[in-house]
């Protein structure tokens, strides 16, 4: 998503303490109450602490009434943020080029994690199409029934020619052949949060606060995930190292087990995902001593996730040297890393922007400010990352023809 100003990577004005932000409708803070009571049971009944990331889970995907499993806006003005297929069409005409690049030496299918409101899906179909290059068939893995119905419905509009090539997945298939598109997906999933002080490494968990709702909870981290964190923050910073006093960070085990499993199934084809994140050793740098945990509400970031459970995104940024390793591990080669920005004028944005008809000054003004807020590195240019992988699959994606940066992920 879009960059805030100078807050963080999704498309909100700037950061915000919760007393600024704007009360909830009385049907929607009923909801979270009904999600406040489930987690307190939850917690209850583990003993009086959980761990961050079942936290996570139960707010964002607690059937019914987490953040991605209700029925409410999440994309575009009405919702928390804008994605970058939301915000211009030329997002998804570069994504199609690769695609169309690749189907040149595997099955023309599209499998899409995260299809959110449907918009890229509808923008790759249309263009794949113009290009003699539409997939036969096009699947989008979605358990949100009203997501589904959502995207259904904005494909019956855009490519009604196209919509019988499309099907809707509760799961993963067995097999996989072809492209496979997950355009932030990574960032939503939970992540266990830890705090290294004084040679001691915690895991920062979720407890009932005395006065009502949550609080962080600290306690010593089992043997095997101390190990992990030790690992892993030694792998960016050099071995033995350890940082002076606090530091907090986030693992993202659930992102990189997804990535391998997406990356056992795929048999031949590519794997493209757009997040934002850095390469391990700029993830852990000392300096980001207090991790990267971000909420999401109503075009507003904030540092609370405990504020509204079920009516707010809460996101971490993507550890890509982890995912990079997860798809290493599962078989599959890295075809390219490198930032947004890069991958999109590697696919010809500027020349499909100036190639607009300028007859309404406007509409071209507009996708202009767009393709600014796709490039800039003040906005998603540089924060957002391309990273693609594949099975025999030949390594010459156009999309990380120049400056290609995988070998920052070694």
């Amino acid at each position: 998503m879009r960059p805030a100003e100078g807050a963080g990577p999704r498309s909100c004005p700037g950061a915000a303490s919760s007393d600024a932000l704007p009360e909830p409708p009385a049907q929607a803070a009923q909801a979270s109450r009904e999600l406040v009571a489930r987690i307190t049971d939850a917690i209850d009944r583990a003993g009086g602490w959980i761990g961050f990331d079942r936290y996570m889970a139960l707010a964002l995907y607690e059937p019914r009434l987490g953040y991605y499993a209700s029925g409410s806006r999440k994309f575009g003005a009405e919702g928390d943020f804008v994605t970058a297929p939301e915000l211009s069409p030329l997002f998804g005409q570069c994504v199609a080029a690769q695609c169309a690049h690749w189907f040149g030496s595997v099955p023309p299918r599209i499998v899409e994690f995260g299809a959110g409101s449907g918009v890229l899906a509808a923008e790759l179909l249309a263009s794949l199409d113009a290009l003699g290059e539409a997939p036969e068939r096009y699947e989008i893995v979605e358990v949100s029934a009203s997501l589904r119905a959502r995207q259904r419905e904005l494909l019956a509009r855009r490519v009604p020619a196209l919509l019988g090539r499309v099907s809707w997945l509760d799961a993963l298939a067995p097999r996989i052949e072809g492209v496979v598109v997950a355009n932030e997906v990574l960032d939503a999933m939970p992540v266990r949060l830890f705090r290294w002080s004084d040679g001691a490494v915690h895991e920062r968990g979720v407890a009932c606060a005395p006065a009502g709702g949550f609080a962080f909870a600290d306690r010593p981290a089992d043997e095997a995930f101390a190990a992990r964190v030790r690992r892993t923050v030694e792998q960016a910073w050099g071995e033995g190292a350890a940082p002076r006093g606090d530091y907090v960070s986030e693992i993202g085990e659930q992102a990189a087990g997804w990535v391998a499993t997406v990356a056992e199934r795929l048999a031949r084809g590519a794997m493209l995902l757009f997040d934002y994140g850095f390469p391990r050793a700029e993830y852990y740098h000392p300096h980001r001593s207090t991790g990267t945990l971000q909420c999401h509400y109503r075009h507003r970031v904030h540092a609370d996730p405990f504020l509204w459970p079920g009516l707010q995104d809460v996101t971490a940024h993507v550890d890509f040297t982890a995912v990079a390793g997860a798809a290493r591990d599962a078989g599959l080669a890295t075809l390219g890393f490198n930032s947004q920005a890069r991958f999109l004028l590697d696919c010809g944005l500027l020349d499909r922007l100036a190639a607009l008809p300028r007859g309404d000054a406007r509409e071209w003004a507009k996708q202009a400010q767009a393709a600014q807020m796709l490039l800039s590195e003040a906005e998603m240019g540089e924060l957002f990352k391309a990273i693609a992988f594949g099975r025999d699959v030949p390594d010459d994606a156009p999309g990380f023809a120049t400056r290609d940066r995988r070998a920052v992920l070694e």
